[in-house]
C-alpha cells in the first residue's frame, strides 16, 4: 500500500512496527500481527493493515517479553538503529 493510500493521521500496523524497529523486517511485523501476538488498545487484531494513529497503545508479545508501546506519532521512513538504541 502506498503512503498516499493510507488515511491521513494513520499508518499500517505492520509498517509502524517495522519503522519503530520492533522487528527486523516488515514481513516479520506482518507475521507477528497475524499470529495474534499484538493487541491494539486492548483488542487482539490479526490484520497487519489495520491502521494505528497517535494515542493508540500496542501490547506486543515478543519472544518471552510483553512490551507495551504508546504510539506518539507517525514516521515517513524507518529510523536509524542508533536512534533506536538511544531510545532504550
Amino acid at each position: 500500500m502506498a503512503a498516499s493510500d493510507e488515511q491521513p493521521g494513520r499508518q499500517r500496523l505492520d509498517k509502524w512496527l517495522w519503522f519503530a524497529r520492533v522487528v527486523k523486517t516488515r514481513e516479520d511485523a506482518a507475521h507477528l500481527v497475524e499470529s495474534g501476538k499484538v493487541r491494539l488498545n486492548g483488542q487482539k487484531t490479526l490484520k497487519p493493515g489495520h491502521g494505528v494513529r497517535p494515542g493508540d497503545v500496542l501490547t506486543i508479545v515478543l519472544n518471552t517479553r510483553v512490551r507495551v508501546l504508546h504510539v506518539e506519532d507517525m514516521a515517513e521512513r524507518r529510523g536509524s538503529a542508533e536512534a533506536r538504541r538511544d531510545a532504550g
